[in-house]
């Protein structure tokens, strides 16, 4: 049983004297661990970082094993995340999130092309604030907690949608929200793609994506916390902002 891949590196731990085990996110095969002869070794443990873009030759003898990688980086991407602090937060927390959130060898062809065209603007600190909160909408879009901010529940209006719906995810205007805002989520304007992107209403809406992440995905995945590279990404915009 073998294939051939592309993907992204999400994590990599030291397995016996010299060799690794990679969990990958690959563009066909999904989220899919492997084990790398030597992949610990001086020759190959650099090329072999969180977020590095990887060429890939899997094999098992059975389809359910565990099975070896041959992996070529074709790309690193270890100069963007040290550019800043930002871009290295940014890195952590987007390799982790795919780590806690994307299920055994499931393919994702949508989320892995959203997901390297994130990870290539690392070093564009001004684009990647709005850049990684759209990719984790479409994230909980993809894993079936997507919000829907096209019209308010309540009304059914497309107009003054300032709240989301902590319930069902979805928009609420002003009026819809009459008696019930305490209880509401922030919509801010660039969740709908108006305005100008400022860090503080990105934070904003980072915290009212969270809160899915939180109440929704993290539960339906057995409670395991949502990754804390997650919460230290949003410090770093804070202070920024």
């Amino acid at each position: 049983m073998d294939w051939r891949d592309h993907g992204i590196l999400l994590t990599v731990r030291r397995h016996g004297e010299s060799s690794a085990l990679i969990d990958v996110f690959t563009a066909g095969h999904g989220r899919h661990a492997g084990l790398v002869r030597g992949g610990a070794s001086r020759r190959m443990a650099p090329g072999l970082q969180p977020g590095a873009q990887l060429d890939l030759a899997w094999s098992a003898r059975l389809e359910d094993h565990l099975g070896t990688y041959k992996a070529e980086p074709s790309r690193s991407r270890a100069a963007a995340a040290f550019s800043g602090r930002l871009a290295l937060a940014g890195l952590n927390a987007v390799c982790a999130l795919l780590a806690f959130a994307l299920p055994d060898r499931e393919p994702h062809p949508d989320l892995y092309q959203r997901s390297e065209s994130l990870l290539d603007l690392l070093e564009q600190e001004d684009l990647w604030p709005l850049a990684y909160l759209h990719w984790e909408l479409a994230l909980l879009e993809e894993l079936g907690f997507g919000l829907d901010l096209s019209a308010c529940a309540a009304t059914g209006s497309t107009e003054g949608l300032i709240y989301v719906s902590p319930k069902s995810g979805r928009a609420v205007s002003a009026a819809g929200a009459e008696g019930w805002a305490d209880r509401m989520l922030p919509l801010p304007p660039v969740m709908l793609g108006q305005g100008e992107a400022e860090d503080a209403e990105i934070l904003t809406a980072l915290r009212t994506t969270g809160f899915f992440l939180e109440s929704r995905l993290a539960p339906a995945l057995g409670n395991r916390p949502v990754p804390e590279a997650r919460g230290r990404f949003l410090d770093v915009l804070a202070r920024r902002t």
